[in-house]
């Protein structure tokens, strides 16, 4: 609910340009439920001022655009949103972030960051955390939302969709790249977590990031 009287910036982004190369490995605690941390912010006056001069830069960078203040812009964001995920980070506290169950999660991303291209089931990362899957299951509802096959699925399908829009690799070349039997197995992927063809993702995410 909010105030007749309420201000505020209202940020809207993809993890494809920001989360994947950023929030990973030694960063991965800071990715967990990272929406819900994000979903609303109220900042102590010294942030506040901080970030609105970065806000100030993002918006004259878009009033006379170019390719250069394009990516001006994008890095402007980048850093917004870093400094807001360390203050979300500090305030849920570092009693939370040593709670087992999310050393287990953040364990199970860094092994999902490296083997994701390979290793799709929940078993083997059950396995390598010496848990039952049903166990991991739990753990990764618990803290993210989602169960264990989702979050390897969510990680799977962002990286098609950086290949698709940043890449110039053809559909069979990312098809195999992230492990895939064939062009087919990606595209029967795709629809099933979409309903979309890879090429119609790809004309999407274009005309989104490019136009």
């Amino acid at each position: 609910m909010l105030s007749d009287d309420f201000e505020g910036k209202l940020i809207l982004f993809d993890e494809v340009l920001f989360c994947s190369d950023i929030l990973k490995n030694e960063l991965s605690i800071y990715n967990y439920n990272i929406s819900v941390k994000l979903n609303h912010i109220e900042l102590p006056e010294a942030e506040t001022s901080e970030i609105e001069m970065l806000l100030e830069q993002v918006e004259k960078s878009y009033q006379d655009l170019t390719s250069i203040k394009k990516e001006q812009a994008r890095f402007y964001i980048k850093i917004i949103l870093l400094k807001l995920v360390e203050f979300v980070h500090t305030k849920w506290g570092n009693s939370q972030l040593s709670n087992e169950n999310a050393k287990i999660y953040g364990k199970f991303l860094e092994l999902l960051e490296r083997h994701y291209k390979t290793e799709r089931t929940v078993g083997w990362y059950a396995e390598k955390l010496q848990l039952s899957p049903k166990k991991l299951n739990e753990i990764t509802r618990k803290i993210a939302g989602l169960t264990s096959i989702e979050t390897i699925h969510a990680r799977i399908m962002n990286e098609i969709k950086q290949l698709l829009l940043l890449s110039n690799y053809s559909h069979k070349e990312i098809a195999f790249e992230l492990g895939f039997n064939s062009p087919a197995a990606l595209n029967k992927f795709v629809r099933a977590k979409l309903d979309e063809t890879p090429t119609n993702l790809q004309q999407q995410l274009a005309q989104m990031y490019k136009t």
